[in-house]
């Protein structure tokens, strides 16, 4: 794996790329941030650390590890799509006052990247964890990110696998950060990977009762990667390309056909992203259609014991485990325990 402050520093720039609709947007934030200047933020105690996220599920997994140690402020309102946030000026008094910034990488959150890198203070640390704990050869190319634009598929926290290792990331650099604390961090950490390691045997328990030639999925969008590649599964496609437009109707006609060939049971929408064609290839295909997945938009509101990564990976893995003909009742009887109070800021 990478090294710690390396792997926080390296924005892989060369990579990159970034729609111009977007490239507008952060450079009208960043005019804007020169007026802000840095400290610009609300007041505060500056006796506690801020530790600043981005999308709602790595809130929920930063504020895991960080407990009541620090504040932990999301960014990304739920309910967003974060491949096209755009932060609005009032977000760059916030980074200027970070002690330290957990992005999720992999070219995820451009805009807020380069805000931050604009704002934050010289002593603060910008994490990437994507690109912290998954090294290049890892990274998933495929219908949403295609190999050709150089931006892997970015979702990796839909695998507690790979949530357990941002976990590991957020305790490595919290206890650089707070060495007074690093115990309590890795005291969090260690909670935190027993839940998701009774989690994933609940996981493993529920998927077993699918029929192992119905472990395929077809989404709208394309979160689920590496989720398919560690529990076995099958992703059949995506119908949200990678420019967020709709699919051809060649790519559409190419899908039914799939679906209809290889008796797929049921297809799989978003709660963020209302999707017409999938509607449409499920009423041509016989195919049940599910529109309530959540990408990162987690359930119940802020305060809720399912309001949680858990909570989110949870309700999704339930709900397709029953389309697909299986039993939940392994993930949703599934009790982690008593779990700290999530004092984290979440936007809505």
């Amino acid at each position: 794996m990478p090294s710690l402050l390396a792997a926080a520093t390296n924005t892989r720039d060369a990579g990159r790329t970034l729609p111009r609709r977007l490239a507008i947007g952060v450079a009208l934030a960043l005019a804007a941030t020169s007026c802000a200047g840095a400290g610009g933020g609300k007041p505060r105690d500056t006796d506690r650390l801020l530790v600043v996220t981005t999308v709602a599920p790595i809130t929920s997994i930063a504020s895991s590890i960080v407990g009541d140690l620090a504040d932990v402020e999301g960014i990304v309102p739920e309910g967003t799509n974060s491949h096209t946030y755009e932060p609005p000026p009032s977000v760059a008094a916030l980074l200027a006052d970070a002690d330290i910034i957990f992005l999720n990488g992999l070219v995820l959150e451009e805009p807020i990247r380069q805000l931050a890198t604009a704002s934050m203070d010289g002593d603060a640390a910008l994490v990437e964890l994507g690109d912290a704990v998954l090294d290049d050869e890892d990274y998933i190319f495929d219908f949403s990110f295609p190999r050709r634009e150089g931006n892997p598929n970015p979702h990796l926290w839909t695998d507690p696998t790979l949530a357990q290792r941002y976990a590991s990331s957020v305790r490595d650099h919290m206890a650089d950060l707070d060495p007074d604390h690093a115990e309590d961090y890795t005291a969090n950490y260690e909670a935190f990977s027993r839940v998701v390691e009774g989690f994933d045997a609940a996981m493993r328990e529920a998927f077993a009762s699918i029929p192992a030639d119905q472990r395929r999925l077809l989404t709208y969008h394309d979160a689920y990667a590496y989720f398919a590649q560690t529990y076995g599964w099958e992703v059949l496609g995506a119908i949200q390309v990678s420019d967020f437009s709709d699919p051809t109707g060649r790519e559409v006609a190419e899908l039914i056909e799939q679906i209809r060939e290889e008796d797929v049971p049921a297809i799989f929408g978003s709660e963020v992203f209302p999707s017409p064609v999938l509607e449409q290839i499920g009423n041509e295909t016989g195919a049940r259609y599910v529109d309530s997945l959540r990408d990162d938009d987690l359930p119940g509101v802020p305060g809720d014991p399912e309001h949680s990564w858990l909570g989110l990976m949870r309700y999704d893995f339930a709900t397709i485990t029953e389309a697909l003909g299986g039993d939940p009742r392994a993930l949703t009887a599934f009790d982690p325990g008593p779990l700290p109070a999530d004092q984290a800021v979440y936007p809505q």
